[in-house]
């Protein structure tokens, strides 16, 4: 197996690069278990049944790559697609999958401005990107251009609460007058045309998403409040088959 990898110079649209705990956080086992591996069950759980594989798969934002594997495991895709805006990271990713003798293709571009054509993806993946983004209304919409009439984005995102703790202003770096809430977020991802039924809407509370990183209930037992700001959403939308006017 093989990857095609299509690296040229960055996009030079404007975005906020990793700080290098953050890169090399994204390498951890921490980060691909507690983090990628536990997104992924959660979005399976919110998937509709029935179906087991999509043909074209593309995860936007793929940073080093740990995903891809999981996503060829779970989809079964003939056509595996790993998008970043950072060459350095597709380089580590076309050799994580060619370690896992996993055919993929790669492109560098930016979220906002997908090097695909329209209608070309079956499942769309965005686990923890799109709080990098600067024009996140424009990288939504161009999800759902790139998406097949039917198709799936699997999107987990950290909201506003947890990008402005301290902790996560200290160790990374992100464009911070953009982050939103997560009702934000839902509103934002069917405000582009997507179906999200409220079944397929989840707010984990993980315990690397808390100020404490979980302490106070690991250590001294005391539960979170059930009314709370969420500091994690994932979703599983869907692109209408037929177009949906938005108004």
């Amino acid at each position: 197996m093989s990857a095609n990898l299509q690296l040229t110079q960055p996009p030079s649209e404007p975005h906020v690069p990793e700080t290098a705990f953050g890169k090399w956080f994204l390498r951890t086992n921490t980060w691909t278990v507690h983090v990628l591996e536990r997104a992924l069950e959660d979005l399976q759980r919110l998937m509709p049944h029935g179906r087991t594989s999509y043909p074209v798969v593309a995860d936007v934002g793929c940073g080093f790559g740990r995903s891809l594997g999981k996503l060829h495991a779970r989809y079964a895709p003939q056509r595996l697609i790993g998008m970043d805006i950072d060459p350095e990271m597709l380089e580590a990713s076309a050799r994580e999958v060619a370690a896992l003798n996993i055919e993929a293709e790669f492109i560098c571009c930016s979220s906002s401005n997908i090097a695909l054509p329209d209608d070309s993806v079956d499942l769309l993946f965005c686990h923890q990107t799109f709080h990098h983004l600067i024009d996140q209304e424009r990288a939504i919409a161009e999800f759902h251009r790139v998406l097949k009439p039917g198709g799936v984005l699997l999107f987990a995102e950290s909201t506003r609460r947890y990008i402005h703790s301290w902790i996560i202003r200290l160790l990374f770096r992100h464009p911070m007058d953009v982050q939103k809430t997560a009702p934000e977020y839902l509103a934002l991802v069917r405000a582009a045309g997507f179906l999200v039924p409220d079944s397929a809407v989840s707010y984990p509370f993980l315990w690397w998403s808390r100020e404490d990183l979980g302490l106070l209930e690991t250590a001294l037992g005391v539960k979170p409040p059930a009314e709370r700001e969420e500091t994690l959403i994932n979703l599983v939308a869907r692109k209408p088959l037929a177009a949906v006017p938005l108004s």
